[in-house]
């Protein structure tokens, strides 16, 4: 198969078309903050609750783009800041950061090997954890 092969597109190996991401410097002691007020919920339904793209545009309605990053823990390289694509890894519903929020950050990181993101979710979740116990 040469490289001009309508086929190349799909031959290619996930990390040449994954997307990469940075931690939001600014995320990890924003939720901090929110496990230090107590504004988290230790047992949801990650799925029924993660904000969608109704709810992502009800809060960019009335909060700027900064609050909205603070709710990410990543983010995209190469997307510019105050568009969604920017923001990555949504921890919280916009009012509470949730432990299952925190897990599934964990997880999808450690799935996709991005090791920075999976390691701030390890330190929030060990976080809520010790504040919790």
């Amino acid at each position: 198969m040469s490289g001009n092969s309508r086929y190349s597109d799909h031959c290619r190996s996930q990390e040449d078309v994954m997307a990469s991401y940075t931690v939001n410097p600014d995320a990890p002691a924003y939720a901090r903050r929110l496990i230090d007020s107590r504004q988290y919920v230790l047992t949801s339904r990650w799925g029924d609750v993660q904000p969608g793209a109704e709810q992502e545009n009800d809060y960019l309605d009335r909060h700027s783009w900064e609050e909205y990053a603070c709710w990410h823990l990543g983010l995209t390289e190469g997307a510019a800041d105050g568009t969604k694509a920017r923001y990555a890894f949504v921890f919280g519903d916009f009012r509470r950061i949730h432990r299952m929020g925190i897990i599934a950050c964990h997880y999808r990181a450690a799935e996709w090997r991005h090791k920075d993101i999976e390691l701030a979710a390890h330190e929030l979740l060990q976080y809520l954890d010790a504040a919790t116990s």
